[in-house]
C-alpha cells in the first residue's frame, strides 16, 4: 500500500518511475525534471538525432582533413589535421550537449552506462545513431572524393605493427575517458568548460600518437570510413583498443571518484534534452 502511495505521489509530483535507474541521490526538483524531461519519450528523436548529427561532424572533420590532405598533396598538414577533430568535439558539446550529452563515440556512451549515469536501455540507440552518422559522413567524403587516402580511415601507420597501434588505442581511450568522466563529475568546477578538456584531449592525442595509430580513441568514427570503403582490415584495432582502455578508465573512475550515479554526472551523461526548458 506504502509504495502505491508512493507511486500516486510521484505522479501527482509529475515525477516518473524511470527515475529509478538514479535511486538514492537526494535529486532536488530541478533535478528530477531534469531526469524525467530526459525520460519522455517524445524527445527521443532529438536525442538519437543529436548524436547522429554530432557524429557526422565529428567523422567528416577527422576523415575529412585526412582526405583532403592528401587530394592536395600535404596542405592541410598533421598539426591541422588532428587539431581539426579536437575543435569540432568541443563545439559540437558546447552547441548540442544539452540535447543527448553528445557522447559521439560508443565507448563514452558505454562508461556512462558502466558508472551509472546514463541508463542501459537507452545505450542500443546512441551507438547505432552514432555508428549511422559516422558512415553517412565517409559516404558524404566518397561522393566527393572517391576513395582517397582510404576515406581518411584508421590503420597503424607504416612502420609500426598491430599490436603497437593497439597498445596506443588502448592507452589514448584510458586518457580520453578518464577525462570525460573526470569533467562530467564536475572535478575541478570545470562546468561548461568540460568541453575544452576533451577536446584539448584530443588534439594532445593526435599529436604525439597520431602518427602510429592515426589517435582514433573511437570506434565509430573508424567504422563509419571502413562501413563506406568496405576496407576492414585494421577495423578490430580501433573497436578492441577502445573497448579495453574504456574499461581501464572506469576502473580507474572508481579509484578516483567511487561508484557513480552522481546528479552532475548523470546531467552531462544524459543531456537536458528540452533545450526549451531552459529558456
Amino acid at each position: 500500500m506504502a509504495d502505491r502511495e508512493t507511486a500516486d505521489s510521484r505522479a501527482r509530483r509529475g515525477e516518473s518511475p524511470e527515475n529509478d535507474h538514479l535511486p538514492g541521490l537526494g535529486l532536488s526538483r530541478a533535478q528530477r525534471t531534469q531526469v524525467n524531461e530526459f525520460n519522455d519519450p517524445s524527445h527521443e528523436v532529438r536525442r538519437l538525432f543529436s548524436e547522429t548529427f554530432g557524429t557526422f561532424l565529428l567523422v567528416l572533420a577527422a576523415a575529412g582533413a585526412d582526405i583532403i590532405d592528401s587530394v592536395t598533396g600535404g596542405a592541410v598538414g598533421r598539426v591541422a589535421a588532428v587539431t581539426a577533430p579536437g575543435l569540432t568535439v568541443t563545439a559540437i558539446i558546447l552547441f548540442m550537449g544539452t540535447n543527448s550529452g553528445a557522447h559521439l563515440n560508443p565507448v563514452v556512451t558505454l562508461a556512462f552506462a558502466l558508472r551509472r549515469d546514463f541508463p542501459w536501455r537507452r545505450v542500443p540507440g546512441y551507438i547505432l545513431a552514432q555508428l549511422a552518422g559516422a558512415t553517412t559522413a565517409a559516404v558524404a567524403l566518397r561522393l566527393t572524393f572517391g576513395l582517397q587516402d582510404r576515406l581518411g580511415g584508421t590503420h597503424p601507420a607504416h612502420g609500426f605493427t598491430p599490436a603497437q597501434a593497439l597498445i596506443i588505442e588502448v592507452l589514448l581511450t584510458l586518457g580520453l575517458v578518464s577525462t570525460i568522466l573526470g569533467a562530467a563529475s564536475g572535478a575541478q568546477s570545470i562546468g561548461p568548460l568540460s568541453a575544452l578538456a576533451a577536446g584539448a584531449y584530443i588534439v594532445l592525442a593526435g599529436l604525439w600518437a597520431g602518427p602510429v595509430s592515426g589517435s582514433s580513441m573511437n570506434p565509430a568514427r573508424s567504422a563509419g570510413p571502413a562501413f563506406a570503403s568496405g576496407d576492414y582490415e585494421s577495423l578490430w584495432i580501433y573497436i578492441l583498443g577502445p573497448a579495453v582502455g574504456m574499461l581501464l578508465a572506469v576502473g580507474a573512475a572508481y579509484i578516483l571518484s567511487g561508484p557513480g550515479g552522481g546528479p552532475t554526472a548523470a546531467k552531462a551523461a544524459q543531456g537536458t534534452s528540452n533545450p526549451a526548458a531552459e529558456r
